[in-house]
C-alpha cells in the first residue's frame, strides 16, 4: 500500500467506524423534535420525573455527542455518556420482558426486544471509543488480518 493511501485509511477508517456508529442519534432527536406529542407520550410511559426536561435533555445528548464523538473532542467523555443514555433508555422504554408472548408471530415485544438489545450493542460499539484511545493503523491490520485486536497486534510487530 502506497504510504499516501496508508495515511489516508489511517485518518479515514477510524472516522468512518464513528460515523457509522453514531449517524442514528440525530436523526433520532429530529424525528422527537418533529413528532414531539409522541416522544412526550412514551417519556410519560416510564418513571422518570420531569418527562419534557428528560426529553430536552435527551434531545440535546442525542445531537452534542455524536459530534464530539465524530469530531474527536472530548470523544471518550461523548461516548460514555451516550452509554449511559443508551442502557438507560434501553431499560426504561424497551422492558421486552413485560410481554407475555413475546415469541408469537405477532408478540406485541417483541420490537422492544430487538431495540433493547440493539440499545446494548450501541453500548459496546461506544465502550470501544472509551477503551481504546488509539486506533491501530490501517497498514498494521492489513498485515497482520488475522491478529485478534490491537494488543495481539503490538505483540506480533515487536
Amino acid at each position: 500500500m502506497t504510504s499516501l493511501v496508508a495515511e489516508w485509511l489511517d485518518l479515514a477508517a477510524p472516522f468512518i467506524a464513528k460515523l457509522c456508529l453514531v449517524c442514528l442519534f440525530p436523526l433520532s432527536a429530529l424525528d422527537k423534535l418533529m413528532h414531539w406529542d409522541q416522544a412526550m407520550k412514551q417519556a410519560r410511559s416510564s418513571p422518570i420525573p420531569a418527562p419534557a426536561a428528560m426529553l430536552v435533555l435527551g434531545i440535546l445528548v442525542e445531537v452534542i455527542t455524536p459530534v464530539l464523538i465524530v469530531a474527536g473532542r472530548w470523544d471518550r467523555a461523548a461516548a460514555f455518556v451516550l452509554m449511559g443514555f443508551c442502557g438507560v433508555t434501553a431499560v426504561l422504554f424497551h422492558r421486552w420482558w413485560e410481554y407475555p408472548l413475546l415469541w408469537s408471530k405477532q408478540g406485541e415485544g417483541k420490537s422492544h426486544f430487538w431495540d433493547f438489545f440493539k440499545n446494548f450493542g450501541l453500548v459496546g460499539g461506544l465502550l470501544l471509543v472509551v477503551i481504546a484511545g488509539r486506533y491501530a493503523p490501517v497498514s498494521t491490520l492489513t498485515d497482520h488480518p488475522f491478529t485478534s485486536g490491537p494488543q495481539s497486534i503490538s505483540r506480533v510487530t515487536r
